[in-house]
């Protein structure tokens, strides 16, 4: 524990430290929008040095939409720059793109009447209807849109989830009639994450999934859950690592406890180290088949290994992530979250390489 402590202090001092001028490195890379052309690299150079074969593990075909940020910085986009990034998921061969969440805290992706009426001056307006411009991009580009809830970063955590499923309830009401006549329009997303029974979640995913299913004729409710590793703040901070022994009693108790209103588990997998991950994919996905659920895995695009929160992954790391999806048979990769961490638009200068070298690998034309 003490040698816990002792990292998690010197990862603050070096993101104090340093945070500022790595920031400030990646921006000006970015602002000469330097891109190597086909014309200007060598096709197949890397073919010599490469110890994975091509095509090898499970591509991402969807990605979430981060855009009420928790702990990544905006990237500020107007529709123009969300229609490039669209495009730009559409050509790697993504096909589903989940909002994170509708609402959180304080913020709303639409100006929510219903918010605005029952939370009052504490929610903030939006500058722009983002709900309406994701939703009309993934019409554009041929999506599945599944829509997040709303998180309010109170109730739930307090143990009073009453309050959280009532405001939900009425929340995608307003939703399913403001938003609910887009073709892309494909499922929910129930945007409270959790790695144990926290908070009356079960009680919670139950009541909100089966009114959202309720409302909008059936359409596929889906959650992310985390898993209790070594990399979770709360282990970070001197908690208990979670076994796979006792994660697999704790989700039989909360899956047993929402079979009906959660369609598909899609777990995140960057809280445990790498050797771990292969057994806790089959093992999430026999819990997901135990209680009728399809299992997809949410492979995080982002660095949890860095002292810096957050930058884009080591594509080593991303793609042993995907093989190891593959071994186990995830039925879909989801990315957390190709925008930031993936893009050939994002501010991070890594993230487009990051692309270019996915799309080598899976042999795709960009």
């Amino acid at each position: 524990m003490k040698e816990q402590n002792e990292r998690r202090d010197f990862l603050k001092k070096m993101a104090i430290t340093t945070g500022s001028l790595s920031v400030a490195g990646v921006l000006n890379s970015y602002s000469s929008n330097s891109y190597v052309s086909e014309k200007e690299s060598l096709p197949g150079s890397d073919d010599k040095y490469r110890l994975i074969p091509k095509g090898t593990g499970l591509p991402i075909t969807g990605t979430f939409l981060d855009e009420i940020t928790w702990d990544i910085p905006s990237q500020n986009w107007g529709y123009d720059k969300w229609n490039k990034d669209f495009d730009a998921m559409k050509k790697m061969g993504i096909d589903t793109v989940v909002l994170i969440r509708g609402a959180f805290g304080r913020y709303m992706t639409f100006r929510s009447e219903m918010l605005m009426k029952y939370e009052g001056k504490y929610m903030y307006e939006p500058a722009f209807d983002l709900m309406g411009m994701f939703l009309d991009l993934a019409d554009k580009y041929g999506m599945k849109f599944y829509c997040g809830i709303f998180d309010t970063g109170r109730y739930w955590l307090t143990g009073d989830f009453k309050r959280e499923v009532e405001i939900n309830k009425l929340f995608l009401d307003e939703i399913q009639e403001k938003y609910g006549h887009h073709k892309s329009f494909y499922g929910w997303y129930l945007s409270q994450e959790v790695s144990r029974r926290t908070g009356g979640i079960v009680e919670s995913f139950a009541e909100i999934g089966k009114h959202a299913k309720n409302i909008s004729g059936n359409k596929p409710c889906l959650i992310s859950p985390y898993i209790h590793g070594l990399k979770t703040d709360q282990v970070m901070s001197g908690d208990a690592v979670t076994t796979i022994e006792q994660h697999v009693r704790d989700w039989t108790e909360i899956l047993s406890g929402i079979k009906g209103s959660v369609d598909i588990l899609a777990f995140q997998d960057g809280q445990v180290d790498y050797h771990e991950l292969k057994d806790y994919l089959v093992v999430n996905r026999e819990l997901a088949g135990k209680y009728g659920m399809d299992c997809w895995t949410n492979v995080e695009s982002f660095d949890r290994d860095m002292p810096i929160r957050f930058l884009p992954i080591r594509w080593d790391k991303l793609i042993k992530k995907l093989i190891h999806s593959q071994e186990a048979q995830m039925s879909k990769a989801l990315t957390f979250e190709f925008s930031h961490f993936m893009s050939p638009n994002s501010a991070y200068i890594q993230a487009e390489n990051l692309y270019r070298i996915y799309c080598e690998h899976f042999q795709i034309k960009k």
